[in-house]
């Protein structure tokens, strides 16, 4: 499965994971893996090292590997923090991962703020149809298509449940 969610907040990773029963594997950028205290945690909760903006091919085997092995991926589709709170447009890896596995695809909203004394609130979405799209020869357009209507399904239960925290 691949749970897909926006990214707000360094904090999402441990919340994307917190209403699932399994562990939730994540990449994380590598240079956090440099420090010495964070390393440790990073690996205690399932990420792994990925060079960004680099086309890592270790981290693409290791991450088909583990969807392989029936594993949960959390992913980022936009690649890094939105500034807005707002989901944004998605990078292509999230689409390739999708494609090229037959694993589950379940859009996630994020709402917060992540603030003292306010809620934050993860709402996981259906397994989205991915047979049609998976079924084509794929190249950049199927990639885009597929990352877009990803991005779309994130935002429409953003949309429907952002306005349901208390504020």
């Amino acid at each position: 499965m691949i749970l897909c969610a926006n990214h707000i907040s360094n904090w999402d990773p441990p919340m994307l994971g917190s209403g699932i029963d399994r562990q939730v594997k994540f990449m994380a950028k590598e240079e956090l893996f440099r420090i010495p205290v964070l390393n440790f945690l990073l690996i205690k909760f399932g990420a792994f090292p990925v060079k960004r903006g680099a086309g890592d091919r270790a981290a693409i085997r290791s991450t088909l590997k583990l969807l392989e092995e029936g594993q949960i991926l959390g992913i980022f589709p936009e690649g890094a923090r939105s500034k807005t709170g707002e989901p944004g447009e998605a990078k292509p890896g999230t689409a390739m991962f999708a494609l090229k596995s037959q694993a589950a695809v379940v859009p996630v909203a994020i709402i917060g703020p992540y603030r003292m004394f306010r809620p934050v609130k993860i709402v996981y979405g259906k397994p989205i149809d991915m047979s049609a799209l998976r079924e084509t020869k794929g190249g950049s357009d199927t990639l885009k298509e597929t990352s877009d209507l990803i991005m779309a399904h994130i935002r429409e239960l953003h949309n429907q449940h952002r306005h349901s925290l208390p504020v």
